[in-house]
């Protein structure tokens, strides 16, 4: 199938705006690139130290100069159900390598936070920031010069993301991304959230609320939604940084230790063929993998699976530090011939376990490339292409993997859909323009009748003075779109606002038409209610979401792609109002520590990263109100 129109279009535009970064970026990697091990270019006394721990047969192996030495970057923590998995996966690893070959160690750990965990709670403020700092801990993990490829183990939200950047400033060697898989089916995701919407009308308790979160989210493994997380792991694959079918097999199956031990002995064998001279094709460097038609193919992935939010600014960052240039414009246009083919909760009512039977990846792939919609000539893990990625693993009878060809129809079109018969024909996420700035909405579960809401604002300066105001009955009875700012990356971190979803959704299911507007994140909580977030510039760089006032009437059209104010002329001059934490507010839970995060930290649509992100034409110049409004007091208090 020709590759569509579109797509190419898109990709040739961010190759093109991409030419000078990429090339630099490109030089970085063949100029670090050498054939051999890593660890010989090391004098002896650097050497001694990088193998003082290991025990007499690895430390043998270490002081040779043929087998290559494999770096394992683990976010385990026992304390996450995503990450606990990873506990033994380190000794699988190294025994899996030294059977192919090879030799590994445990280069260093990165941080793994949960944003479910900090929910409304001032830690959550580190999130966004979290994914950056991980980046950091990659680059420190591997910068000892010891290793000659990666097998980076994360799973969730910003902590895959951070890998993903940290290794790509190591794009000579040869990576694989190694999950761990969902957690097994517990309390239905429709059940969870009736729960939670009754516990915000005050008419279920604390203890049903608990049993049933705790009944939903029952054991080791990722959460099953299909939120950042799952997101994750479905868009590394179709970057082709898994192997084939990893994504969604459950934790503690032979099945997935299978794939785990091949995961190894897939790295070792790229490892081993870049040190004996074997080109870039034959075995890439994660810096060569992921080029423009991996990132166009990340977007087409997430558009097409109704997936998180939060990659609006992941993929921007990932791919700035491949030295590519991606815009929310491409992402727009993508999902405007992107059909919708996918329907897990929070857009529906399938999780990712059921999504996994009716097709999983392998099925997702298959209809996209015969859609046209993938770029199919690209390098991946198992090899060149990826037709390979329309495969499923399945066990041998010695208790190794082999992959078979996948099923090419879904096995239940209530969950997953070919592309000639999707749940929509775009991809559900917009991007907004308007006097307010740039904003994203995601509309893939959001009612045709409820994708335009024109009503008055109600300006809230943090979530919890909405939840008081719902709870005291002042948002009852009336249409209203809700103004959240002073959300964004540089007023507290950019912090996901999901307590606001359960009452709004039950505004809306008592007939009013509500939206929500916001500088911050929703991600897998973008559900039925419109919400136009991600808005930049954001309210403590002033933006004009800072200006509005209780009354201003504004327009949320998903429809348009608009996000419209009345009698914009008049709001617009008017001084910002609310307030955005100042240096002396945010204190606590480690938050001051950051506080230089929150100095530098880069807009949501280039990234929100504290990493310079190559600005061009192509992205747009910074908007007028962030480039005359340094002297607002608040923004002396943060940038000084």
């Amino acid at each position: 199938m020709d590759l569509h129109p579109v797509v190419a279009a898109v990709t040739g535009r961010i190759a093109e705006r991409s030419r000078e970064p990429r090339a630099a970026y490109l030089a970085g990697v063949h100029e670090a690139a050498q054939e051999g091990p890593a660890r010989t270019r090391l004098a002896c006394a650097n050497l001694a130290h990088g193998f003082a721990s290991a025990g007499e047969p690895d430390k043998a192996a270490l002081r040779g100069t043929v087998k290559p030495n494999l770096a394992i970057v683990t976010s385990y923590n026992d304390m996450l159900s995503a990450h606990q998995p990873f506990r033994d996966y380190p000794p699988q690893l190294k025994q899996a390598v030294i059977r192919a070959g090879g030799i590994a160690q445990v280069a260093g750990g990165v941080p793994a936070m949960c944003d479910g965990v900090t929910q409304g709670r001032a830690g959550m403020q580190l999130s966004l920031y979290s994914r950056d700092v991980i980046a950091m801990s990659t680059a420190i993990a591997l910068s000892h010069d010891m290793f000659d490829a990666t097998m980076l183990l994360g799973v969730c939200d910003k902590i895959v993301p951070g890998l993903l950047i940290g290794a790509l400033s190591f794009g000579h060697l040869p990576t694989a991304l190694v999950p761990a898989g969902p957690m097994t089916s517990g309390l239905g995701n429709k059940e969870k959230a009736r729960v939670r919407q009754r516990f915000a009308e005050g008419k279920a308790t604390r203890e049903e609320l608990l049993a049933a979160e705790s009944a939903a989210y029952h054991s080791v493994g990722t959460c099953t939604f299909y939120g950042t997380a799952n997101s994750n792991q479905l868009l590394v694959e179709v970057m082709g940084l898994h192997l084939p079918g990893a994504s969604f097999v459950n934790p503690g199956t032979p099945l997935r230790a299978a794939l785990t031990d091949a995961a190894a002995a897939r790295v070792t064998e790229l490892a081993k063929l870049r040190q004996a001279g074997a080109s870039s094709a034959e075995a890439p460097g994660i810096g060569e993998l992921v080029d423009e038609r991996t990132i166009v193919n990340a977007c087409v992935a997430l558009l097409a699976s109704g997936g998180s939010t939060n990659h609006t600014m992941h993929l921007v960052a990932i791919a700035a530090a491949a030295g590519i240039e991606l815009t929310w414009d491409d992402l727009d246009e993508l999902s405007s011939v992107v059909p919708l083919l996918s329907r897990m909760y929070p857009n529906g009512a399938a999780d990712v376990n059921h999504f996994h039977a009716a097709g999983s990846v392998g099925f997702l792939v298959r209809t996209l490339l015969d859609a046209g919609l993938l770029h199919e000539d690209v390098a991946t893990l198992a090899g060149p292409g990826l037709r390979r990625y329309t495969t499923e693993p399945r066990l041998t009878a010695d208790g190794g993997v082999e992959w078979v060809e996948g099923t090419d129809h879904s096995l239940d079109l209530d969950v997953l859909r070919p592309a000639g018969d999707p749940f929509q024909a775009d991809g559900g996420l917009r991007v907004l323009h308007g006097p307010l700035g740039r904003a994203v909405i995601k509309t893939s579960a959001v009612a045709e009748n409820h994708r335009v809401v024109s009503a008055p604002a109600v300006v809230f300066d943090d979530q919890a003075d909405f939840l008081a105001a719902f709870e005291r009955g002042e948002l009852d009875g009336r249409d209203f779109v809700a103004v959240i700012r002073y959300q964004g990356p540089a007023a507290n971190g950019m912090p996901e606002l999901h307590k606001l979803t359960p009452a709004l959704g039950v505004l809306q299911d008592r007939g009013q038409q509500v939206a929500i507007v916001t500088d911050g994140r929703m991600s897998g909580a973008s559900g039925k209610v419109p919400a136009a977030i991600h808005v930049t510039p954001e309210a403590a760089l002033g933006g004009s979401i800072g200006r509005i006032v209780d009354g201003d009437l504004v327009t949320v059209d998903a429809v348009r792609g608009v996000l419209e104010l009345a009698d914009a002329d008049t709001v617009l001059a008017r001084p910002s109002t609310g307030h955005a934490p100042t240096a002396a507010e945010f204190r606590g839970t480690g938050r001051e520590l950051f506080s230089a995060f929150r100095a530098t930290v880069g807009p949501a649509d280039r990234g929100g990263s504290v990493f310079p992100v190559p600005a061009h034409d192509a992205l747009g110049p910074m908007p007028d109100a962030v480039q005359t409004d340094y002297t607002d007091e608040v923004l002396v208090d943060q940038h000084t």
